[in-house]
């Protein structure tokens, strides 16, 4: 019995792994990170001494939900005039999520 259990357990995991894998292959991943690394990363680098990376991995960081993380690509959007359209910052959500913050759906 808990050999079937370890496999079951491993079987989950490789599903969970490889639907992560195809989903940083995909269009909306994509076009996120591409907006994120055209429009984000220089005033996310100066607040952070240079790091990037740091706005979405501090520990004290506001974003703690799916909700909460497109609500802010939303506002920077807006206070940035980024003009994006609605899936433009799904997509952007969507990659920071699957790169930094590894919410579940």
């Amino acid at each position: 019995m808990p050999r079937l259990i370890s496999i079951a357990i491993v079987s989950v995991l490789v599903v969970f792994i490889g639907a992560a894998a195809a989903q940083t292959q995909s269009v909306p991943y994509k076009a996120g990170k591409a907006l994120v690394d055209k429009d984000c990363i220089e005033c996310h680098a100066q607040r952070f001494d240079g790091n990037p990376d740091q706005m979405y991995l501090r520990a004290d960081r506001r974003v703690r939900t799916p909700a909460q993380l497109l609500a802010q690509v939303q506002t920077c959007n807006t206070n940035l005039g980024k003009g994006y359209f609605p899936e433009e910052e799904e997509h952007i959500a969507m990659y920071l999520n699957l790169e930094f913050y590894k919410f579940t759906p």
